[in-house]
């Protein structure tokens, strides 16, 4: 996958001074130039939405209209000369989800489409998250797990995810989780998602632009699912934000 392919990034902490993403607007401006440097046409703000972040929908669109005015400001473009453009969305804590009210869930939810972006826990037990995650399902509301590959639940039961995929849940990926960022259990498990369809999206989960930098395309390059980037990183996520099906997984070998 060369630098430039346009993609969206799906989860992204790039809202300044609102979670542990950037502190500051400049933090934010150096993340979104990093991003577009390596082809990302459009990034998901996704802060967190948790029992220490309490974020709220309408705050959350009010920093993303402002920031977007600021990249357009600053000319921020990518290697293809498109603006970047940043849209709305969070990470909705597993744990958060039963104290928020239906209205609130509907204005978290990813680029204002159908999909919610949901968090699972990384405490070393957690029961009964695949009823929970399926009970959001049973509201309405369709979900897209974030990094599952670093949940130590699913890493103990991978079978759990088979079961939360057929019921219509989609699986992103962190792209450094892939080439061992974030130790061997997840790599081994990312990889494994990979090999057997169940990955559906790879996002960066970018924090800022140096310690958690939004790569996405040599991540994805070095882990062996360059066949996959343009469905991984683009064709998926331009589904979601669209309120379209997602396309099935292209036929490909993968070199892993």
């Amino acid at each position: 996958m060369s630098v430039g392919t346009p993609m969206i990034d799906l989860h992204c902490h790039v809202l300044p001074g609102i979670d542990d993403g950037p502190v500051t607007v400049d933090g934010s401006i150096a993340l979104a130039r990093a991003a577009a440097a390596e082809g990302t046409r459009v990034l998901v703000a996704t802060p967190h939405v948790n029992r220490r972040y309490n974020n709220r929908g309408e705050q959350i669109a009010e920093l993303v209209a402002e920031l977007g005015e600021r990249f357009a400001a600053e000319g921020i473009f990518t290697p293809e000369g498109s603006s970047l453009e940043v849209r709305p969305g969070a990470e909705i804590a597993l744990t958060r989800i039963a104290g928020l009210d239906q209205g609130e869930l509907t204005r978290l939810r990813l680029g204002g489409g159908q999909w919610l972006l949901v968090e699972p826990p990384f405490t070393p037990v957690a029961t009964g998250l695949d009823a929970l995650i399926l009970d959001v399902l049973h509201k309405g509301h369709r979900v897209v797990l974030a990094h599952p590959e670093r949940c130590p639940a699913f890493q103990r039961d991978p079978n759990m995810l088979h079961a939360l995929v057929d019921a219509g849940v989609l699986l992103s990926v962190t792209a450094g989780a892939l080439v061992g960022d974030f130790g061997g259990e997840p790599r081994k498990l990312a990889l494994r998602l990979a090999e057997e369809g169940l990955m559906h999206n790879v996002a960066s989960d970018a924090h800022d632009h140096v310690d958690r930098p939004p790569h996405l395309a040599r991540d994805i390059e070095r882990a062996g699912l360059a066949p996959l980037s343009g469905w991984l990183t683009e064709q998926v996520p331009a589904a979601i934000l669209d309120g379209r099906e997602p396309p099935p997984r292209p036929d490909v070998t993968l070199a892993l």
